[in-house]
This record gives C-alpha cells, structure tokens and sequence, in this order.
C-alpha cells in the first residue's frame, strides 16, 4: 500500500471538527482519489477537555500546536487556528521552514503576511494550499489558479461574506431593521459577539486581496482595499432598491484598470436580473471574467463545517497526489506590484439617499449642487414627511465621474437643509 500522508491538524473548531469527520467517513473515497491514504496522526486545540462530538483517542494531543511543524509523523500541517499573526502565523512559517505542506483556511493571515509564506513554500519546495480560505467550498481559488490559468482576467468580484448577505437578505424578505437581525443573528451564533470584521467589510477585503493577487499576478496588497460595511443600509434602502429593479448586496470587486490595481469593497445595487442577486442567504457567489473564457459564475455555501472541510480536504488530495503550483499562480518573483487605482477616477452610476428638511426649495438645492459637479439625474423619488419632519430624497444619477458626485454630495452636506449623513451606493453595471 502506498505510503499515508500524514496530518498534523492545529484547530479542533467547526471546521477542524469536520476535517476529521470527513476524512473518516470518506476514507475509502479519497483514498482512491489521492491514490494513497490521507490520515490524521496529530491535532492540537486550546482546549483538550471540550466535548466535540469525536474520538481523539486514534490521534496524538500536542498541547503547543507550534510542535506539530517538527514532528517526525507529520507531512502537512493544516492551519485552522486563525488570526492575521500569533500563534497562526508562528505555525505556518515554522511547518514551511520545515519542508512540510502547510493548508489554510485563514484568510486574514494571507491577505498580511501571503507574499513571505508563499516564498518560503517556494525556497523549501514544498506546497502552502487555501481553498478554504475564500468562499468556503467554492472552488475559485483552483479556477483562477489553474482553470483560467490561460486567461488574462480583468474583474473578479462577488459575495464573500455570507453573514452580511444574510442580513441584507432577510432585512429584505422580512422587512426587519439591520439592528434586530444583526442581534439575532449573534444569538443564533451566526454572528460574531463582535460582529465588525463582517458588517464592516473586513473579512470581505481580507479575501478580495487574495482573489485580486491570484487572478491578475500581482502582489497582494490588502492595504489599498477600500472598505465599506452595511451598517449604514436601512429598510428604505432595500425598498428603492427593489422598486427601481436591484437588491442590495455587499459586493467585493477587484479590476485591472490599465495596470493599476483597484480593489474596493461596498455595498452596491445589483440589478434584479444579475446572478449575484439571486445569492440569498448566507451563500456566497464569485464571478471572474476573463478574456478568452468571458464571465464565470460560482455560488454555494461560503462558510460553515461541511463545505470549508470540504475544501481543506481537496487541497489535501492534491497533496497526496503530488500536485505542486505556485500559491499566487506564478513564482513570487513574477507578481507585479501594481500601482493603486484612484476610486475616484471611476464612473458609474450612483443611488443617492439624503434626509432633508421638508420646505420649498430643498430639492432646487440639491439639484443645483449635482449640476455645478456636471452630474446628471436619471430618478428622483422624495418619500414623504417623516415624525421629525424631516423627508428623504432618494437619486439615481447617470454615469458619472464619482469625483463629481463626492464633491455634489460634499457641497449638499454643507446646506442647513440635509438633517442626516449622505448614503453613497454604487450602481453594478457589468
């Protein structure tokens, strides 16, 4: 029998959890198709009395998950620790120096420290794999990697977050306050106690910098991502939005412009008739555009124990089977760093929503202020007087400069007449 690849597993969590389960219960399976064995020898958690529902007795405890790196029974570590630093980031270096394969599914760590790890994986020849660590069980890291391998790809965008795609969807289908489902959602366990990494949209830019530096060979650079989480999205939002043909998503959108990199992540208006707005839930879903291929689309679960085990244990068929490619695609040497795009420079079109003084003359202001920027609308919907006496005026312009439009928006928020902050929402046009 051909000799067993040998797992050291730090990260007994949900997914750690799964790993085991789906190695166990699909042994014979992905014995066949790795053409050898995968088996788990090692794990490590924090907590070695926790009721997981699985028997550790097969498997030797190291308390300091840090030890499995030199650890003779060991050929890959999978890394599901966590975090941009500490004892994640310690294990991973320590495993690749040592020459074993090392699988992630921490997106936060590559998206900081990727670039070091994948050049040690290339000095040591030995393999750094992340399925995971991007949309759960879809598998889009392999088809940027290798299956649009050929193309040159222009866009990468999509729903990485199914915790806010969750929220936006049942604000909508429900007709509940952001507040209420984010509360409900962390009683649940949905949610984190400290919801900002989702909501706020870093766990969106996290993985946006990764997609970006694997479908246009550039280096990643998660610091140029701007970032815009939902908090500010209320039920009037999703209302104009479903009565002008869109839905509201978080959106996650990286593009190539001429050699410079943009990288943005926003909530935006998807068109009804868009494949993105039919993600509902929790799923997340990823288009890549390439210039031989055109579009492709990917949608499933992006999160939770069966489909990230499912993709932590496909990076380790490909382990087993001796399949080696470049983490980023390409030899670390060959990314580009690209220079960063200026958001403002793009165009599109815009949803406009401002709370403003219910008197004569308030809507003459604003138009004014989109006029003197050379912005032109294309609808304008006033809803009626609110308790506070306050109304709200929602705009959709036509494509224009988003300079432009900052700057109308900058000279409406100078005015005694607007009570509220402005809401900026791009338009998803392609």
């Amino acid at each position: 029998m051909p000799h067993p690849l040998r797992i050291g597993l730090a990260g007994l969590g949900n997914v750690g959890a799964g790993v085991v389960r789906l190695l166990a219960d699909n042994a014979d399976l992905v014995a066949r198709r790795a053409d050898r064995p995968v088996v788990v020898t090692a794990v490590s958690a924090r907590d070695r009395n926790r009721n997981r529902n699985l028997d550790l007795a097969p498997y030797a405890w190291v308390d300091d998950a840090t030890e499995l790196a030199g650890r003779d029974d060991v050929d890959v570590v999978v890394e599901l620790i966590g975090g941009s630093d500490g004892p994640a980031l310690t294990l991973a270096r320590r495993s690749i120096d040592a020459g074993k394969a090392l699988v992630t599914a921490n997106k936060a760590m590559l998206a900081h420290h990727g670039l070091d790890l994948a050049a040690r994986a290339e000095a040591r020849g030995t393999a750094l794999r992340y399925e995971a660590a991007v949309a759960g069980g879809i598998p889009i890291i392999k088809a940027l990697g290798e299956g649009m391998a050929a193309n040159r790809i222009d866009r990468v965008y999509g729903l990485l977050n199914g915790t806010c795609n969750y929220i936006l969807t049942r604000m909508e289908s429900e007709r509940l306050a952001f507040a209420t489902v984010l509360a409900e959602a962390q009683a649940a366990g949905f949610a984190e106690a400290d919801p900002s990494f989702d909501i706020d949209g870093i766990d969106t830019a996290h993985k946006l910098a990764i997609l970006a530096a694997l479908a246009f060979g550039s280096r990643i650079d998660f610091g140029s991502v701007a970032t815009q989480g939902i908090r500010a999205i209320e039920l009037a939002d999703l209302d104009q939005a479903a009565a002008l043909g869109f839905r509201i998503k978080l959106v996650g959108l990286a593009e190539n412009l001429d050699g410079t990199l943009f990288q943005r992540v926003h909530p935006a208006l998807v068109p009804l008739d868009h494949p993105l707005a039919a993600a509902s839930g929790a799923l997340n879903a990823v288009a890549a555009e390439g210039d031989f291929v055109g579009r492709l689309f990917f949608q499933g679960r992006g999160a939770g124990e069966g489909p990230t085990a499912s993709a932590v244990v496909a990076d380790l068929v490909d382990i087993a089977r001796g399949v080696t490619t470049h983490p980023f695609g390409m030899p670390v040497a060959a990314l580009t760093a690209l220079p960063t795009a200026d958001p403002a420079s793009r165009r599109g079109r815009y949803y406009l929503r401002l709370t403003v003084a219910d008197r004569p003359g308030v809507l003459a202001e604003l138009t004014a202020a989109l006029r003197d920027h050379g912005v032109s609308i294309e609808s304008l919907v006033q809803r009626g007087q609110s308790a506070s006496g306050d109304a709200m005026v929602v705009m959709i312009t036509h494509v224009s400069a988003e300079v432009a439009v900052l700057a109308s928006l900058a000279q409406m928020q100078g005015s005694d007449a607007v009570t509220g902050a402005p809401v900026m929402m791009h338009i998803l046009d392609f």
